[in-house]
């Protein structure tokens, strides 16, 4: 029997018991109704060709369709345990929503997770505990070329684009910001009013679009730029070498979502799609990169100026710090952002599998400046799932100066880990452009929150430190950071890792350093 004469076979089953249950009485038609319909949709997935499931098993393979669909919301509320979700855990995501709440992000009974599964780190209290101090430090960010430096706050909101984030999300960030006294990384999309009404303290990010600061042809327009880069809430500008989630590749905003207002604070025309390249035209060579920054730093005036990457070879790194030393400056702070690290959209392969994770890339980054001694002249910020006390402390033992944070700071404003920021669709309104969604967003109470959950996070971190002992990050160090190798040994990051002297490579590099120093070469990227 063929598929035609299987589904005029359904169909005409369907019609005749709609009118036999009409016929009956009235109340069938509760019943023939559905039934009709069922066979309508019986029929349509016989003939359709797109999906085989529903050609074996039609009406009934939709059950597969609807459960793969609320399969994510199936497994956050009802399957995952409060410590093994990703990317962010129950228990981490109700921490940021308890601090940002302000209320307590206490637990009873002890901890759930395994101390004694390899990989699991913790910090070493002291037998002295000292007390918390009373003010939060600050991290002055302006090296000996720089006129206008910056004291920045322990943690801040990490890199987040207007058009990535809805209006409310920002204003509800840069109100917190200015309210907490912290400050806010713009993102790459440009430099926008929802950025500057509230008040916060901006750090201006621009990328390989220029967004903001370009001429029609996309080139970088510095006459644009040291215009906006003037204002009084920019407290340092950023150029962005790579994303930590998608390092080596550029960004597409499809032409939909290039609306007059995207359209104006990027500098596009509206309604076209936006391509950003992988790569920079304003260098090519790392001396060009180190010359830039400096030029950047000029032409704001005198603020701090850096860049953000996701460090993949350390090789490269190396010739950026040669360039420095030959050109005689250098960047005021370097931002080191994780694989691990959050973006809006990526290709799955470069999410999994390119860039390297936060631990190593500070690692490199801390250790590469020591050992050419310009680590006093730098600071540096880390970026990459930061969300809680811990995570702060852990990444300045490591070699930070501070954090930032993307993905938590959305939690406080009201992100459900929905994971629909490419789609538009997000339910709470924080990464979408549909104004309806949007406007659910709540300005007034999400700017309090995110100040609430900045402090407790900062404060819960300067509770940690003085549990070890530690009243200054200055004083953190690596024995204070342990991690279980095996279920019987675990190591402190002073064994685990290399730490390099001040100045070591330029004196006598070790042998694990000398093929990569002896290798780097200020005039070009060598990989």
């Amino acid at each position: 029997m063929t598929r035609i004469a299987i589904v005029v076979l359904t169909l005409v089953a369907g019609v005749l018991a709609s009118l036999a249950a009409a016929w009956l009485s009235p109340w069938w038609l509760l019943v023939a109704v559905p039934v009709m319909l069922l066979a309508l949709l019986g029929g349509w997935d016989l003939l359709q060709r797109r999906h085989s499931v529903l050609r074996n098993y039609p009406v009934l393979g939709h059950a597969r369709f609807l459960m793969e669909r609320i399969r994510p919301e199936l497994q956050q509320y009802f399957i995952e345990r409060n410590y093994d979700g990703r990317p962010f855990d129950r228990d981490v995501r109700s921490i940021v929503y308890e601090r940002a709440k302000g209320t307590d992000a206490e637990e009873p009974y002890g901890t759930e997770r395994d101390v004694y599964e390899p990989g699991h780190e913790f910090l070493v209290p002291s037998m002295a505990p000292q007390p918390v101090p009373k003010e939060p430090p600050r991290v002055r960010i302006g090296g000996s070329d720089c006129a206008r430096p910056y004291d920045m706050a322990l943690l801040n909101v990490s890199a987040m684009s207007f058009g990535s984030l809805s209006a409310n999300a920002v204003l509800a960030l840069n109100g917190g910001a200015a309210a907490g006294g912290f400050a806010q990384d713009t993102g790459e999309g440009g430099l926008s009013e929802y950025h500057l009404r509230p008040g916060g303290d901006l750090v201006w990010e621009i990328g390989t679009g220029y967004f903001g600061c370009r001429t029609r042809d996309g080139d970088f327009d510095p006459a644009e730029f040291s215009d906006k880069a003037a204002h009084d809430h920019i407290k340092c500008v950023s150029l962005k070498l790579s994303q930590g989630a998608k390092p080596g590749i550029g960004g597409v905003l499809p032409g939909a979502k290039v609306n007059a207002e995207i359209a104006r604070v990027r500098d596009v025309p509206e309604g076209r799609t936006v391509v950003s390249p992988p790569y920079h035209r304003v260098f090519s060579t790392p001396r060009e990169l180190v010359r830039f920054i400096a030029r950047m730093r000029e032409l704001s005036g005198g603020k701090p100026a850096g860049f953000k990457l996701c460090v993949g070879s350390r090789r490269q790194f190396l010739a950026v710090c040669k360039a420095m030393l030959e050109e005689g400056t250098a960047p005021d702070f370097i931002v080191v952002d994780g694989a691990e690290g959050g973006t809006g959209a990526a290709p799955l392969e470069f999410a999994d599998h390119v860039g390297t994770p936060l631990t190593e890339g500070l690692l490199t980054v801390h250790n590469a400046l020591v050992g050419t001694g310009l680590r006093d002249r730098i600071r540096i910020g880390a970026s990459g799932k930061i969300a809680t006390g811990t995570d702060l402390v852990k990444r300045m033992v490591q070699g930070a100066d501070y954090g930032n944070a993307a993905r938590a700071m959305m939690f406080a404003v009201g992100c459900i880990q929905a994971q629909r920021c490419h789609t538009n669709t997000c339910p709470t309104g924080v990464t979408t452009q549909d104004p309806r969604r949007a406007r659910a967003l709540h300005v007034p109470d999400k700017t309090a929150r995110v100040q609430r959950f900045q402090e407790a996070t900062v404060a819960s971190a300067l509770q940690i430190m003085a549990s070890m002992g530690v009243t200054d990050p200055a004083q953190l160090r690596p024995h204070m950071l342990r991690r279980r190798v095996d279920p019987v040994t675990e190591r402190s990051y002073e064994e685990l890792y290399e730490w390099l002297q001040p100045g070591q490579l330029l004196a006598e590099p070790p042998v694990s350093w000398a093929a990569d120093w002896n290798a780097a070469d200020p005039d070009h990227f060598t990989v």
